[in-house]
Protein backbone atom coordinates (compact mmCIF):
# COMPACT_ATOMS: atom_id res chain seq x y z
CA UNK A 1 0.00 0.00 0.00
CA UNK A 2 1.44 3.42 -0.93
CA UNK A 3 2.11 5.66 2.03
CA UNK A 4 0.83 9.22 2.14
CA UNK A 5 3.94 11.50 2.08
CA UNK A 6 2.15 14.13 4.17
CA UNK A 7 1.54 11.77 7.07
CA UNK A 8 3.98 10.16 9.49
CA UNK A 9 5.75 7.03 8.31
CA UNK A 10 3.73 3.90 8.56
CA UNK A 11 0.41 5.72 8.78
CA UNK A 12 -2.08 4.81 6.07
CA UNK A 13 -4.99 6.77 4.64
CA UNK A 14 -8.33 6.88 6.41
CA UNK A 15 -11.84 7.30 5.01
CA UNK A 16 -14.47 9.15 6.98
CA UNK A 17 -18.06 7.91 6.88
CA UNK A 18 -19.22 11.07 5.14
CA UNK A 19 -16.57 10.58 2.45
CA UNK A 20 -17.55 6.93 2.03
CA UNK A 21 -21.20 7.90 1.64
CA UNK A 22 -20.28 10.57 -0.89
CA UNK A 23 -18.18 8.15 -2.94
CA UNK A 24 -20.92 5.50 -2.81
CA UNK A 25 -23.60 7.97 -3.87
CA UNK A 26 -21.38 9.20 -6.71
CA UNK A 27 -21.00 5.65 -7.95
CA UNK A 28 -24.79 5.23 -8.04
CA UNK A 29 -25.36 8.57 -9.76
CA UNK A 30 -22.91 7.58 -12.50
CA UNK A 31 -25.22 4.66 -13.33
CA UNK A 32 -28.62 6.17 -12.61
CA UNK A 33 -30.84 3.96 -14.74
CA UNK A 34 -29.26 0.76 -13.47
CA UNK A 35 -29.43 1.96 -9.86
CA UNK A 36 -33.05 3.09 -10.20
CA UNK A 37 -34.19 -0.24 -11.60
CA UNK A 38 -32.36 -2.16 -8.87
CA UNK A 39 -33.89 -0.02 -6.11
CA UNK A 40 -37.32 -0.28 -7.71
CA UNK A 41 -37.10 -4.08 -7.65
CA UNK A 42 -36.58 -3.98 -3.88
CA UNK A 43 -39.35 -1.38 -3.53
CA UNK A 44 -41.93 -3.57 -5.28
CA UNK A 45 -41.20 -6.52 -2.99
CA UNK A 46 -41.25 -4.43 0.19
CA UNK A 47 -44.47 -2.66 -0.84
CA UNK A 48 -46.12 -6.04 -1.46
CA UNK A 49 -45.08 -7.30 1.98
CA UNK A 50 -46.21 -4.15 3.77
CA UNK A 51 -49.50 -3.96 1.84
CA UNK A 52 -50.36 -7.62 2.48
CA UNK A 53 -49.83 -7.23 6.22
CA UNK A 54 -51.50 -3.82 6.35
CA UNK A 55 -54.59 -4.84 4.37
CA UNK A 56 -54.93 -8.09 6.35
CA UNK A 57 -54.64 -6.20 9.65
CA UNK A 58 -57.18 -3.58 8.55
CA UNK A 59 -59.66 -6.24 7.49
CA UNK A 60 -59.09 -8.19 10.68
CA UNK A 61 -59.63 -5.06 12.79
CA UNK A 62 -62.93 -4.41 11.04
CA UNK A 63 -64.11 -7.98 11.61
CA UNK A 64 -63.00 -7.88 15.25
CA UNK A 65 -65.00 -4.69 15.72
CA UNK A 66 -68.06 -6.42 14.24
CA UNK A 67 -67.33 -9.47 16.39
CA UNK A 68 -67.43 -7.35 19.51
CA UNK A 69 -70.72 -5.78 18.46
CA UNK A 70 -72.36 -9.06 17.44
CA UNK A 71 -71.01 -11.38 20.11
CA UNK A 72 -74.32 -11.34 22.04
CA UNK A 73 -76.53 -12.20 19.05
CA UNK A 74 -78.11 -15.64 18.80
CA UNK A 75 -80.40 -17.10 16.14
CA UNK A 76 -83.08 -19.69 16.69
CA UNK A 77 -84.36 -21.79 13.78
CA UNK A 78 -86.16 -25.07 13.32
CA UNK A 79 -85.25 -27.86 10.92
CA UNK A 80 -86.01 -28.21 7.23
CA UNK A 81 -88.54 -30.09 5.16
CA UNK A 82 -87.57 -32.66 2.53
CA UNK A 83 -87.41 -29.97 -0.18
CA UNK A 84 -85.05 -27.81 1.89
CA UNK A 85 -87.62 -25.26 3.07
CA UNK A 86 -87.26 -24.17 6.72
CA UNK A 87 -89.80 -25.58 9.15
CA UNK A 88 -91.82 -22.90 11.00
CA UNK A 89 -91.25 -22.48 14.73
CA UNK A 90 -94.17 -22.79 17.15
CA UNK A 91 -96.41 -19.72 17.15
CA UNK A 92 -95.50 -19.03 20.79
CA UNK A 93 -91.73 -19.27 20.24
CA UNK A 94 -90.97 -15.55 20.04
CA UNK A 95 -93.15 -14.53 22.95
CA UNK A 96 -91.70 -17.28 25.13
CA UNK A 97 -88.14 -16.29 24.24
CA UNK A 98 -88.87 -12.69 25.23
CA UNK A 99 -89.70 -13.92 28.74
CA UNK A 100 -86.13 -15.12 29.38
CA UNK A 101 -84.66 -12.45 31.74
CA UNK A 102 -81.25 -11.96 30.03
CA UNK A 103 -82.90 -11.51 26.61
CA UNK A 104 -82.67 -7.88 25.55
CA UNK A 105 -84.44 -8.09 22.19
CA UNK A 106 -86.06 -10.62 19.88
CA UNK A 107 -87.15 -10.11 16.30
CA UNK A 108 -88.32 -12.68 13.77
CA UNK A 109 -88.49 -13.42 10.07
CA UNK A 110 -90.59 -15.99 8.26
CA UNK A 111 -89.74 -17.64 4.96
CA UNK A 112 -92.54 -17.59 2.41
CA UNK A 113 -92.22 -20.96 0.62
CA UNK A 114 -92.49 -20.96 -3.15
CA UNK A 115 -92.60 -17.17 -3.52
CA UNK A 116 -90.38 -15.66 -6.21
CA UNK A 117 -89.13 -12.15 -6.95
CA UNK A 118 -88.39 -10.94 -10.48
CA UNK A 119 -87.78 -7.58 -12.08
CA UNK A 120 -90.95 -7.90 -14.13
CA UNK A 121 -93.50 -10.45 -15.26
CA UNK A 122 -91.57 -10.83 -18.53
CA UNK A 123 -88.73 -12.57 -16.68
CA UNK A 124 -89.19 -16.37 -16.65
CA UNK A 125 -90.48 -17.74 -13.37
CA UNK A 126 -87.52 -20.10 -13.10
CA UNK A 127 -85.09 -17.20 -13.21
CA UNK A 128 -85.31 -16.34 -9.51
CA UNK A 129 -81.72 -15.16 -9.07
CA UNK A 130 -81.59 -17.00 -5.74
CA UNK A 131 -83.81 -14.37 -4.08
CA UNK A 132 -86.10 -15.55 -1.29
CA UNK A 133 -89.13 -13.81 0.18
CA UNK A 134 -89.13 -13.21 3.92
CA UNK A 135 -91.71 -11.68 6.23
CA UNK A 136 -90.00 -9.39 8.73
CA UNK A 137 -90.87 -7.38 11.80
CA UNK A 138 -90.20 -3.60 11.85
CA UNK A 139 -87.61 -4.08 14.62
CA UNK A 140 -85.32 -6.15 12.39
CA UNK A 141 -82.85 -3.38 11.34
CA UNK A 142 -82.42 -1.95 14.84
CA UNK A 143 -82.15 -5.41 16.36
CA UNK A 144 -79.42 -6.53 13.98
CA UNK A 145 -77.74 -3.15 13.56
CA UNK A 146 -78.45 -3.04 9.82
CA UNK A 147 -78.37 0.32 8.06
CA UNK A 148 -80.35 1.34 5.02
CA UNK A 149 -78.49 2.29 1.86
CA UNK A 150 -81.59 3.74 0.20
CA UNK A 151 -85.10 4.47 1.35
CA UNK A 152 -86.53 3.17 4.62
CA UNK A 153 -87.51 -0.10 6.24
CA UNK A 154 -91.02 -1.51 6.51
CA UNK A 155 -93.31 0.71 8.55
CA UNK A 156 -97.00 1.02 9.40
CA UNK A 157 -97.89 1.60 5.75
CA UNK A 158 -96.17 -1.69 4.87
CA UNK A 159 -98.50 -3.48 7.27
CA UNK A 160 -101.53 -2.39 5.22
CA UNK A 161 -100.22 -2.18 1.64
CA UNK A 162 -97.79 -4.44 -0.21
CA UNK A 163 -94.29 -3.00 -0.29
CA UNK A 164 -90.87 -4.59 -0.01
CA UNK A 165 -87.34 -3.92 1.16
CA UNK A 166 -84.51 -5.60 -0.73
CA UNK A 167 -81.34 -7.06 0.69
CA UNK A 168 -78.05 -5.81 -0.69
CA UNK A 169 -77.35 -8.78 -2.99
CA UNK A 170 -81.00 -9.07 -4.02
CA UNK A 171 -81.03 -5.46 -5.22
CA UNK A 172 -77.86 -6.08 -7.21
CA UNK A 173 -79.30 -9.21 -8.79
CA UNK A 174 -82.42 -7.31 -9.81
CA UNK A 175 -80.38 -4.44 -11.24
CA UNK A 176 -81.73 -1.86 -8.78
CA UNK A 177 -79.08 0.63 -7.69
CA UNK A 178 -81.24 3.63 -6.84
CA UNK A 179 -84.84 4.06 -5.75
CA UNK A 180 -87.54 6.17 -7.35
CA UNK A 181 -91.25 6.37 -6.52
CA UNK A 182 -91.93 4.07 -9.47
CA UNK A 183 -89.40 1.33 -8.57
CA UNK A 184 -91.23 -1.99 -8.43
CA UNK A 185 -90.56 -5.72 -8.51
CA UNK A 186 -92.79 -8.60 -9.52
CA UNK A 187 -93.30 -10.53 -6.28
CA UNK A 188 -95.30 -13.75 -6.39
CA UNK A 189 -97.64 -12.62 -9.15
CA UNK A 190 -98.09 -8.97 -8.23
CA UNK A 191 -96.12 -5.75 -8.63
CA UNK A 192 -94.86 -4.42 -5.31
CA UNK A 193 -93.21 -1.06 -4.61
CA UNK A 194 -89.60 -1.14 -3.40
CA UNK A 195 -89.23 1.27 -0.47
CA UNK A 196 -85.72 0.46 0.71
CA UNK A 197 -82.41 -1.31 0.08
CA UNK A 198 -80.45 -2.63 3.05
CA UNK A 199 -76.70 -2.53 3.54
CA UNK A 200 -74.90 -5.90 3.73
CA UNK A 201 -75.72 -7.85 6.90
CA UNK A 202 -72.50 -9.52 8.01
CA UNK A 203 -74.11 -11.72 10.68
CA UNK A 204 -77.29 -12.49 8.77
CA UNK A 205 -76.24 -13.20 5.17
CA UNK A 206 -79.63 -14.76 4.45
CA UNK A 207 -81.08 -11.24 4.50
CA UNK A 208 -78.74 -10.05 1.75
CA UNK A 209 -80.47 -12.29 -0.80
CA UNK A 210 -84.02 -11.66 0.34
CA UNK A 211 -87.01 -9.44 -0.43
CA UNK A 212 -88.69 -8.55 2.83
CA UNK A 213 -92.38 -7.82 3.35
CA UNK A 214 -94.36 -7.24 6.53
CA UNK A 215 -95.95 -10.14 8.41
CA UNK A 216 -99.53 -8.81 7.87
CA UNK A 217 -98.95 -8.61 4.09
CA UNK A 218 -97.33 -12.05 4.07
CA UNK A 219 -100.24 -13.49 6.02
CA UNK A 220 -102.93 -11.85 3.89
CA UNK A 221 -101.50 -12.12 0.39
CA UNK A 222 -98.85 -14.85 0.61
CA UNK A 223 -100.58 -17.24 3.06
CA UNK A 224 -97.77 -17.39 5.62
CA UNK A 225 -100.09 -17.76 8.67
CA UNK A 226 -97.79 -15.66 10.87
CA UNK A 227 -95.26 -18.45 11.50
CA UNK A 228 -91.65 -17.40 12.05
CA UNK A 229 -88.85 -19.59 10.75
CA UNK A 230 -85.95 -17.72 12.36
CA UNK A 231 -85.72 -15.56 15.49
CA UNK A 232 -82.81 -13.22 16.18
CA UNK A 233 -82.12 -12.77 19.88
CA UNK A 234 -79.97 -10.15 21.61
CA UNK A 235 -78.74 -11.36 25.00
CA UNK A 236 -76.92 -9.84 27.93
CA UNK A 237 -73.24 -10.41 27.01
CA UNK A 238 -72.51 -12.15 30.32
CA UNK A 239 -75.28 -14.71 29.82
CA UNK A 240 -74.93 -15.74 26.19
CA UNK A 241 -73.95 -19.34 26.89
CA UNK A 242 -76.66 -19.82 29.52
CA UNK A 243 -79.39 -18.43 27.27
CA UNK A 244 -78.18 -20.50 24.31
CA UNK A 245 -78.55 -23.64 26.43
CA UNK A 246 -82.24 -23.01 27.27
CA UNK A 247 -83.40 -21.55 23.95
CA UNK A 248 -84.32 -24.90 22.30
CA UNK A 249 -86.55 -25.87 25.26
CA UNK A 250 -88.10 -22.40 25.41
CA UNK A 251 -88.79 -22.06 21.68
CA UNK A 252 -90.20 -25.57 21.22
CA UNK A 253 -90.87 -27.44 24.48
CA UNK A 254 -92.37 -30.37 22.58
CA UNK A 255 -89.43 -30.85 20.21
CA UNK A 256 -86.34 -29.06 21.56
CA UNK A 257 -84.09 -31.37 19.57
CA UNK A 258 -85.50 -29.93 16.32
CA UNK A 259 -84.46 -26.38 17.22
CA UNK A 260 -81.07 -25.13 16.10
CA UNK A 261 -79.37 -22.32 18.01
CA UNK A 262 -76.46 -20.53 16.39
CA UNK A 263 -74.17 -17.69 17.30
CA UNK A 264 -73.72 -15.59 14.13
CA UNK A 265 -70.47 -14.15 15.45
CA UNK A 266 -69.00 -17.59 14.70
CA UNK A 267 -69.34 -16.60 11.04
CA UNK A 268 -67.09 -13.62 11.69
CA UNK A 269 -64.57 -15.83 13.48
CA UNK A 270 -64.50 -18.10 10.43
CA UNK A 271 -64.07 -15.09 8.14
CA UNK A 272 -61.16 -13.85 10.25
CA UNK A 273 -59.51 -17.25 9.96
CA UNK A 274 -60.13 -17.34 6.21
CA UNK A 275 -58.69 -13.85 5.68
CA UNK A 276 -55.52 -14.68 7.63
CA UNK A 277 -55.08 -18.16 6.14
CA UNK A 278 -53.44 -16.88 2.97
CA UNK A 279 -51.35 -14.15 4.58
CA UNK A 280 -48.48 -16.59 5.08
CA UNK A 281 -48.60 -17.61 1.42
CA UNK A 282 -48.57 -14.00 0.24
CA UNK A 283 -45.69 -13.20 2.59
CA UNK A 284 -43.75 -16.15 1.20
CA UNK A 285 -44.32 -14.89 -2.35
CA UNK A 286 -43.23 -11.40 -1.28
CA UNK A 287 -40.13 -12.84 0.38
CA UNK A 288 -39.25 -14.65 -2.84
CA UNK A 289 -39.63 -11.36 -4.71
CA UNK A 290 -37.38 -9.68 -2.13
CA UNK A 291 -34.80 -12.43 -2.59
CA UNK A 292 -34.92 -11.91 -6.35
CA UNK A 293 -34.42 -8.19 -5.80
CA UNK A 294 -31.41 -8.92 -3.60
CA UNK A 295 -29.91 -11.17 -6.26
CA UNK A 296 -30.43 -8.34 -8.75
CA UNK A 297 -28.53 -5.91 -6.52
CA UNK A 298 -25.71 -8.42 -6.07
CA UNK A 299 -25.52 -8.95 -9.83
CA UNK A 300 -25.44 -5.19 -10.49
CA UNK A 301 -22.72 -4.68 -7.90
CA UNK A 302 -20.56 -7.49 -9.35
CA UNK A 303 -20.88 -5.92 -12.80
CA UNK A 304 -19.96 -2.57 -11.27
CA UNK A 305 -16.81 -4.07 -9.73
CA UNK A 306 -15.74 -5.48 -13.09
CA UNK A 307 -16.40 -2.18 -14.86
CA UNK A 308 -14.46 -0.15 -12.30
CA UNK A 309 -11.33 -2.24 -11.94
CA UNK A 310 -9.20 0.69 -13.12
CA UNK A 311 -10.73 2.98 -10.51
CA UNK A 312 -10.15 0.37 -7.81
CA UNK A 313 -6.51 -0.09 -8.85
CA UNK A 314 -5.89 3.67 -8.87
CA UNK A 315 -7.35 4.14 -5.39
CA UNK A 316 -5.30 1.25 -4.04
CA UNK A 317 -2.17 2.69 -5.61
CA UNK A 318 -2.86 6.06 -3.93
CA UNK A 319 -3.02 4.43 -0.49
CA UNK A 320 -6.58 3.18 0.01
CA UNK A 321 -6.84 0.06 2.09
CA UNK A 322 -8.63 -3.04 0.92
CA UNK A 323 -11.32 -2.47 3.54
CA UNK A 324 -11.89 1.05 2.20
CA UNK A 325 -12.71 -0.44 -1.21
CA UNK A 326 -14.99 -3.00 0.42
CA UNK A 327 -16.78 -0.30 2.40
CA UNK A 328 -17.30 1.77 -0.75
CA UNK A 329 -19.14 -1.02 -2.61
CA UNK A 330 -20.92 -2.19 0.52
CA UNK A 331 -22.28 1.33 1.04
CA UNK A 332 -23.43 1.52 -2.59
CA UNK A 333 -25.45 -1.66 -2.03
CA UNK A 334 -26.82 -0.34 1.26
CA UNK A 335 -27.88 2.92 -0.37
CA UNK A 336 -29.71 1.01 -3.08
CA UNK A 337 -31.59 -1.10 -0.54
CA UNK A 338 -32.29 1.96 1.64
CA UNK A 339 -33.87 3.82 -1.26
CA UNK A 340 -35.85 0.74 -2.29
CA UNK A 341 -36.94 0.09 1.29
CA UNK A 342 -38.18 3.64 1.89
CA UNK A 343 -40.03 3.71 -1.43
CA UNK A 344 -41.52 0.26 -0.82
CA UNK A 345 -42.74 1.12 2.68
CA UNK A 346 -44.35 4.30 1.35
CA UNK A 347 -46.07 2.45 -1.49
CA UNK A 348 -47.27 -0.30 0.87
CA UNK A 349 -48.78 2.17 3.34
CA UNK A 350 -50.44 4.06 0.48
CA UNK A 351 -51.90 0.84 -0.96
CA UNK A 352 -53.27 -0.11 2.47
CA UNK A 353 -54.94 3.29 2.88
CA UNK A 354 -56.48 3.15 -0.61
CA UNK A 355 -57.88 -0.37 -0.14
CA UNK A 356 -59.28 0.55 3.29
CA UNK A 357 -60.98 3.61 1.86
CA UNK A 358 -62.48 1.68 -1.07
CA UNK A 359 -63.75 -1.16 1.12
CA UNK A 360 -64.91 1.11 3.93
CA UNK A 361 -62.76 -0.57 6.60
CA UNK A 362 -60.59 1.27 9.14
CA UNK A 363 -57.00 1.63 7.95
CA UNK A 364 -54.64 0.14 10.52
CA UNK A 365 -50.91 -0.36 10.20
CA UNK A 366 -48.95 -1.82 13.12
CA UNK A 367 -45.70 0.13 13.50
CA UNK A 368 -43.68 -3.07 13.32
CA UNK A 369 -44.86 -3.70 9.74
CA UNK A 370 -43.15 -0.70 8.03
CA UNK A 371 -40.19 -0.97 10.42
CA UNK A 372 -39.86 -4.67 9.67
CA UNK A 373 -40.19 -4.06 5.92
CA UNK A 374 -37.45 -1.45 5.96
CA UNK A 375 -35.23 -3.70 8.10
CA UNK A 376 -35.78 -6.56 5.66
CA UNK A 377 -34.72 -4.34 2.75
CA UNK A 378 -31.58 -3.29 4.62
CA UNK A 379 -30.74 -6.89 5.49
CA UNK A 380 -31.15 -8.00 1.88
CA UNK A 381 -29.04 -5.08 0.66
CA UNK A 382 -26.30 -5.92 3.17
CA UNK A 383 -26.21 -9.57 2.13
CA UNK A 384 -26.35 -8.66 -1.56
CA UNK A 385 -23.44 -6.25 -1.25
CA UNK A 386 -21.21 -8.51 0.82
CA UNK A 387 -19.75 -10.65 -1.97
CA UNK A 388 -19.17 -7.80 -4.46
CA UNK A 389 -17.47 -5.78 -1.69
CA UNK A 390 -15.16 -8.66 -0.79
CA UNK A 391 -14.37 -9.28 -4.45
CA UNK A 392 -13.51 -5.61 -4.99
CA UNK A 393 -11.28 -5.57 -1.90
CA UNK A 394 -9.31 -8.62 -3.09
CA UNK A 395 -8.32 -7.09 -6.43
CA UNK A 396 -4.54 -6.62 -6.59
CA UNK A 397 -3.63 -2.99 -7.46
CA UNK A 398 -1.23 -4.00 -10.24
CA UNK A 399 -3.75 -6.34 -11.89
CA UNK A 400 -6.52 -3.75 -11.58
CA UNK A 401 -4.40 -1.00 -13.17
CA UNK A 402 -3.61 -3.22 -16.16
CA UNK A 403 -7.34 -3.48 -16.94
CA UNK A 404 -8.12 -1.47 -20.07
Amino acid sequence: MTRNPTTPAGRRSRVRLADALGVGAAGLRARRMRSTLSAFGIAISISALVAVLGIADSSKADLLAQLGAEGNLLTVAAGQTFDGSPTPLPATAESMIRQIPPVLMATAVGTVPGATVRRSAAVPALDTGGISVLAAEPSLPSGLGITMLHGHFLDAIGDRYPETVLGFAAARNLGIDVLTPSTQVYLDGMYVAVVGIMAPAAVAPELDTAALVSFPVADTLLHLDGRATRIYVRVDPDNVAAVAAVLPFTASPAQPEAVEVRRPSDILVARIAAKTAFVGLFLALGAIGLLVGGVGIANIMVISVLERRGEIGLRRALGARARHIAVQFFIESALLSTAGGLLGVGLGVLATAIVARVTGTPATMPVEVPVGGFAAAMAVGALAGLYPAIRAARLAPADALRTP
